[in-house]
């Protein structure tokens, strides 16, 4: 700090690496009874937190900010503003609007300062108006040029709006979202949406286009995070090959779908790639057909992961989903709308949603379903690269198994179990998983599938 005063401490970017806390013998100027006398009021007696600056603010609204900082004046100790500051920092962050945050705690200067009293400031720096980025995508035998715009702070209280564009050898996609939090309450937000997106789905010869928009809202209750949706879309079906069966030709069209629909998410796992503890409920529904459009039903499903930390660095994690389509009136189900089973997101061993109700080789999805998996994640044999680049490497165990089928809503929930639970694909193996940061993991696994029926598609190798 150059300045002259006693005590001046510097919060460093995230990581933090705990707190510095020292004098600058150079700008002490002070004699050293006194210095000794003003460091033990902030040490160790109550401390006085008298202003709070926000240095580099350019667009940014000042009243946005007076919430996330508010807490520092509570602080009433030099460790306590200490903590306060940092938290307040994480939330600066989070906003989305900064590229950088510093804090400096400084001794109170002036006229009305008290001897105990402090100065934070927020050193901060604006991320630029529009921010841009270009890639390329390569993968299902198709590439793509994506381009993306993003406009930070769009008002100056924190908003953003985000342009993707994306043009590949076989389909065109753009999307356009508006985000806005509520000013101190970042989990609180609304977001607007429009779009159209195109998806070739070829277990079941179907290309999808969809070209609609939405609005949702989040916010918390206690533990858990809710979020509100309506959606409004237009869909486009039509088949990818001309060897596409009747069903699917048949399925082939436009049709629009209205529909609200409600999520509710309890996450305490340390990390969402792969945790080590924790656990994650996660239920959905959707009501379509109120609103408008032509496609009417209820949806429902679920997820529930839990993960412990046994000996030897290893890790056991439990999944269980589960899911219901129940149409409204006498109209069928679209084939849009259903579930689909198959692959290394639920039961491997099996092709990508190569599982279930069939037609001529084309798979159409089912009305219900269930999967499970167990698997146990540990560290590679003789621990090699441990402390470096070996601890992202993970050898894993597992088991699925899980079941998918249409119902006849005539004939009740014990029939319906029933079904269910006839005629249970499985599988177990081994493999490595390599982490990628907190982004994504990749898996390479031997599969071993068990109770293979009918018309199922297998892949051993992932």
């Amino acid at each position: 700090c150059a300045t002259s005063s006693l005590c001046c401490i510097f919060l460093d970017p995230l990581p933090m690496q705990g707190p510095e806390l020292g004098f600058q013998a150079d700008d002490i100027e002070a004699p050293e009874t006194e210095q000794e006398s003003k460091q033990e009021i902030l040490e160790n007696k109550d401390v006085v937190v008298q202003r709070v600056h926000v240095d580099g603010l350019g667009r940014t609204k000042e009243d946005l900010l007076t919430y996330e900082i508010a807490d520092v004046f509570q602080a009433k100790n030099l460790i306590d503003v200490m903590r306060r500051s940092h938290e307040a920092r994480q939330k600066l962050l989070r906003l989305g609007i900064f590229r950088k945050v510093e804090v400096v705690i400084d001794t109170s200067r002036g006229e009305d300062a008290l001897p105990n009293g402090l100065d934070v400031t927020f050193e901060v720096t604006e991320l630029r108006r529009m921010t841009g980025s270009y890639n390329t995508m390569v993968g299902n035998n198709e590439g793509s040029m994506v381009l993306g715009l993003k406009l930070p702070n769009t008002f100056g209280r924190a908003e953003k709006l985000t342009f993707q564009f994306s043009y590949g050898t076989k389909e065109t996609s753009y999307g356009l979202s508006f985000f806005k939090p509520q000013p101190g309450h970042f989990e609180r937000n609304i977001s607007l949406n429009m779009y159209k997106v195109t998806g070739q789905f070829p277990w079941s010869s179907l290309r999808e286009t969809d070209r609609g928009i939405s609005a949702e809202m989040s916010f918390p209750v206690w533990k858990t995070n809710q979020t509100l949706k309506w959606e409004g879309v237009w869909r486009e079906l039509g088949c990818l090959a001309r060897t596409a069966s009747f069903a699917i030709r048949e399925e082939s069209g436009h049709s629009l779908k209205s529909s609200l629909s409600h999520a509710m998410v309890i996450d305490t796992r340390n990390s969402s790639i792969l945790p080590k503890k924790g656990g994650l409920l996660k239920i959905h529904q959707e009501l379509a057909g109120y609103t408008g459009g032509d496609a009417s039903f209820l949806k429902e499903d679920f997820e529930i992961q839990l993960n412990k930390t046994l000996f030897w660095d290893s890790v056991l994690s439990a999944s269980l989903w589960g899911g219901l389509l129940l149409p409204i009136g006498d109209k069928q189900t679209s084939i849009a709308d259903r579930f689909y089973l198959g692959g290394p997101t639920s039961i491997r061993g099996f092709s990508m949603y190569s599982m279930g109700p069939q037609s001529e080789g084309d798979y159409l999805g089912g009305e219900a379903y269930w999967a499970g998996g167990l698997h146990l994640y540990t560290p590679l044999p003789f621990r090699p690269g441990k402390g470096g680049f070996g601890d992202l490497f993970r050898t894993h165990f597992f088991l699925n198994a899980g079941n998918l089928c249409n119902l006849n809503y005539g004939e009740g929930p014990q029939a319906h179990l029933k079904k269910l639970a006839e005629c249970i694909r499985w599988s177990y193996g081994l493999g490595i998983v390599l982490r990628l940061g907190n982004i994504a993991r990749l898996e390479l696994n031997y599969c071993i599938p068990m109770g293979v029926q009918s018309g199922d598609r297998l892949d051993r190798l992932y």
